[in-house]
């Protein structure tokens, strides 16, 4: 069939819906020009309500092209007065753009995005909120200006939110981001089903890339997609408060009505699992425990590298000196916890008490920095190495079962290779050289060691193909009542 259709329709296809998306570009370019924010927050005048009818109809054109013949939709879309917001879940592909055209929702966006050859005036034209890469302050600012329009009374057009930050492969709904429940208005949930014998639509950190995607699915007769429209979610006293609440809340329904499970993890904590450094992640890892920690302590992803900065120098001061909870409390300048004795609780290896600092800074340069294996092991030997700058044997084991997160690692095989002359003590120098010449020296030396061993290492499937670390999700609620997993016991 895909042969079929690449030489036969596929072709027409492509074609067609790039036509389409020339045909609006003028449209779209016509009617924002000169366009400012208070012409924005007032009715549409009767021009610009025919482009917006021609600019609907041209992008449905553009899908049908696609192969998404009809497009079936439940419930009722809430006026911009009743819900300022849309929140969209699960966000698994690019083709989540459907229930974008169809509606013209505001969205948020990359602000380098505007720049896109055509997409980009097509973009403008919906008045998206731009987040800036480049502006260390745009993350309030994009939380400040949603705030703005949720609570304008219905004159600026309504935002849509895909509160997962990410695309997912629609199994479960991963932690919702918080930005869209923080103005405390109401909300709608919408949710999205590809309900396609074969899917073709899933784009996620694993299995075919953007352009793979779009040939796969172009290559199919049919695509089906289902819109619904849940009833408004008005937030109680409490949840306007506490906006995590609000979203965990808002998440369950919407969890429901998919028929779907829900986990804890992140965006970030898969970013962590898949992370392409040298050493990858095994299954059993408490690092994904310790990076929900540090979210839950407030450390903020903009500033982490500045803390782990802070701790690492430190933590040099201290040298091999051990803390017990208060001072681990006072290390950290914050307030002893449920979390923070969580956290201690994780490298607490001997139950006495008292913890390595140097386990910490290790574990959080890795959240911090998931693919830039070595700078973790360069930070590691300066907390590890002797006056001449050596660390041993069972130096390097601390290391690298911190690195990992593991309860037990074998690094004889890794070290002797590195200690080539047999000294008994190696120097950052002689690493690296080794890494160099190995770049997968973990594959070589750590995991093929670990293979049977009792820490039950795994190298042959991380996470789900085409999918989001489903090895890492709890598969129940009871999972989540279970004691965290020390690093060391």
């Amino acid at each position: 069939q895909i042969a079929f259709m690449t030489l036969t329709l596929f072709p027409i296809r492509l074609f067609f819906a790039a036509f389409m998306m020339l045909l609006a570009w003028p449209f779209a370019f016509i009617a924002s020009m000169g366009s400012d924010e208070q012409e924005l927050e007032k009715p549409l005048s009767w021009w610009r309500k025919i482009v917006d009818i021609l600019l609907k109809a041209i992008m449905r054109m553009m899908w049908l092209a696609g192969g998404f013949h009809w497009i079936n939709v439940k419930g009722r879309r809430a006026l911009p007065a009743e819900a300022a917001i849309l929140t969209v879940a699960p966000h698994s592909s690019y083709f989540d753009a459907i229930p974008v055209t169809m509606t013209f929702a505001s969205i948020v966006m990359k602000a380098e995005s505007k720049d896109i050859p055509v997409w980009g005036t097509l973009i403008k034209y919906i008045r998206p909120v731009f987040v800036s890469r480049s502006d260390q302050d745009s993350r309030r600012k994009t939380v400040e200006e949603i705030k703005r329009r949720a609570q304008s009374d219905g004159k600026w057009p309504q935002i849509m939110i895909f509160p997962e930050g990410t695309c997912t492969n629609r199994s479960c709904l991963i932690t919702f981001k918080p930005g869209a429940f923080i103005p405390g208005v109401p909300v709608q949930p919408v949710v999205l089903r590809y309900p396609n014998k074969l899917d073709t639509i899933t784009w996620t950190w694993q299995g075919p890339g953007a352009l793979e995607i779009l040939w796969l699915t172009l290559c199919q007769f049919h695509n089906s997609v289902e819109i619904e429209f849940l009833p408004v979610y008005i937030p109680s006293e409490e949840e306007r408060k506490n906006p995590v609440l609000y979203a965990n809340n808002v998440r369950r329904v919407m969890a429901e009505a998919l028929g779907v499970s829900v986990t804890d993890y992140t965006f970030e904590d898969c970013q962590l699992a898949l992370a392409e450094g040298q050493l990858r992640l095994p299954s059993d890892t408490c690092l994904l425990e310790f990076a929900k920690l540090v979210r839950s302590l407030g450390l903020k992803p903009e500033t982490l590298e500045d803390d782990l900065d802070k701790y690492a120098a430190s933590a040099m001061k201290m040298k091999k000196e051990k803390v017990d909870l208060k001072e681990f409390s006072a290390y950290l300048e914050f307030p002893v916890s449920h979390t923070l004795e969580s956290m201690f609780a994780l490298f607490d290896e001997n139950e006495d008490g008292i913890i390595d600092i140097r386990e910490f800074v290790i574990a959080l340069s890795v959240v911090c920095k998931p693919s830039k294996t070595l700078e973790t092991i360069q930070l590691a030997f300066q907390l590890y190495q002797s006056e001449n700058g050596t660390i041993t044997e069972e130096d390097l084991a601390h290391i690298l079962k911190t690195a990992m997160g593991v309860s037990q690692i074998n690094v004889t095989h890794l070290f002797r290779a590195v200690d080539e002359e047999e000294k008994g003590e190696i120097t950052y120098d002689d690493f690296y050289s080794f890494a160099e010449l190995h770049p997968h020296f973990a594959e070589d030396y750590l995991y093929a060691d670990q293979m049977g061993a009792e820490s039950g290492l795994e190298t042959s499937s991380l996470s789900a193909p085409n999918g989001i670390c489903t090895d890492f999700s709890p598969e129940n609620a009871e999972d989540k009542k279970k004691p965290l997993q020390k690093k060391l016991n």
